[in-house]
């Protein structure tokens, strides 16, 4: 097949969004489709990761998002300038990534070139919406992201969700629009394990030092500060606790400051954005316990990525989480509580035997989430979607024929 991509996100801007992409075109390629993707421009660090990933890559000029330097929005303009290119090159479907300026671009180039639509529902935006924008009722911002959701909905084909509550979401908002659940798997390479020990002497953490890892956007919806407040807990039992924060992002000088209002500020370690092919993976090796507290993941993919690695987890079930979580192999579930999930972090860290059992657990349950067979799934939708699209009038057809 020939697939056309387009997302308002992809690296160097890192995300789940764009990992998510990056290892699906992979192993689209593997199976032997053509990936054309559109991204926005970010600066000079694109052309190394344009080479870094087995697709035709457009960057489209952009400008910066106000209060958030990391993102870039379209000139949406400018994606008109590569339809006669893209119409020579025949795709068979459009598949939008992000719901902003790409989900309304996505939806009239695919409607001048008369392919049929699937997008992937990536973030939790009832929840997103909430922490970015407190000064609006709760209630307000929930009818919004409702709303939002069924309208854009009905622009596309089909419906990619990574898991089966954000299915349920969906469904409870009255989107009609066929759904199908399509997680992102793991690549081989997921499993090629880092050097936690040079990692360690890097960050001079003495090798029996206990450490927590978190690796994940510093963002508020990521609830990063109740891990701060959780850790003050195990600091308790635990005195020479070490958690290490792996990410950079709008909420990073809060939990900084909460870190050392909590007078923790020897016990937690920012430690930024990594390279994923070699500090990351060092990174997660280096790690007693990997936690994780997010209530708007879609899916969650870091807990695969630590697991798959012989890092067990300690997490909350919330959202996209549960269907990696629910059968607690190489993890254990605990509670949006303070005493629970320290409780739970603590039995870990001193119980050698529950440890050693887990990490194991971990690595065989990491290898079920095969990314080579959620690309397949997602060719079968692509191929269910573009049959119907040429059996039958589709949405997009009808609204040819009527402008």
């Amino acid at each position: 097949m020939r697939i056309l991509m387009i997302s308002d996100v992809y690296f160097p801007r890192v995300n789940g969004v764009s990992t998510s992409i990056k290892t699906f075109i992979g192993e689209l390629h593997a199976q032997g489709h053509k990936v054309t993707l559109i991204v926005p421009m970010y600066g000079e660090e694109d052309e190394l990761h344009d080479d870094d990933i087995e697709a035709k890559v457009l960057r489209i000029p952009s400008r910066r998002v106000p209060l958030d330097p990391e993102d870039r929005i379209f000139k949406r303009r400018l994606i008109s300038l590569h339809y006669r290119s893209l119409k020579h090159c025949q795709f068979d479907i459009m598949h939008i990534h992000t719901p902003f300026v790409a989900h309304y671009a996505g939806v009239a180039l695919a409607k001048k070139l008369g392919i049929p639509v699937v997008e992937t529902y990536h973030t939790y935006f009832e929840e997103y919406l909430h922490h970015y924008m407190r000064f609006l009722p709760r209630a307000w911002l929930q009818y919004a992201a409702r709303r939002f959701s069924r309208a854009q909905s009905a622009d596309i084909d089909a419906m990619v969700v990574p898991s089966v509550l954000m299915r349920d979401v969906l469904d409870g908002y009255g989107v009609s629009t066929p759904l199908r659940v399509i997680p992102t798997g793991l690549d081989d390479a997921c499993f090629t394990r880092g050097d936690g020990i040079k990692f360690r002497e890097k960050h001079n953490i003495a090798p029996d030092r206990p450490v927590l890892c978190h690796v994940g956007r510093a963002a508020h919806e990521k609830n990063i500060d109740f891990l701060i407040d959780m850790l003050a807990r195990v600091k308790q039992t635990i005195p020479d606790i070490l958690l290490l924060l792996a990410g950079e992002g709008p909420a990073l000088p809060y939990l900084k400051q909460k870190a050392i209002s909590a007078g923790l500020e020897d016990n937690v370690r920012f430690i930024g954005y990594l390279d994923r092919k070699t500090a990351l993976k060092d990174c997660y090796c280096a790690g007693d316990v990997f936690v994780f507290a997010s209530r708007t993941e879609t899916q969650g993919l870091v807990l695969l990525e630590a697991m798959a690695l012989g890092l067990p987890v300690v997490s909350t079930a919330v959202l996209g989480t549960v269907d990696i979580l629910q059968p607690e192999q190489g993890a254990l579930i605990a509670g949006e509580e303070l005493d629970d999930f320290a409780e739970k972090v603590i039995h870990l860290l001193k119980d050698e035997v529950l440890k050693e059992i887990k990490q194991a657990e971990a690595v065989d349950y990491a290898h079920s989430w095969s990314a080579s067979e959620m690309a397949t799934r997602l060719t079968c939708l692509y191929t269910e979607v573009i049959d119907q699209h040429r059996q039958e009038p589709t949405l997009l057809q009808a609204r040819m024929r009527a402008g």
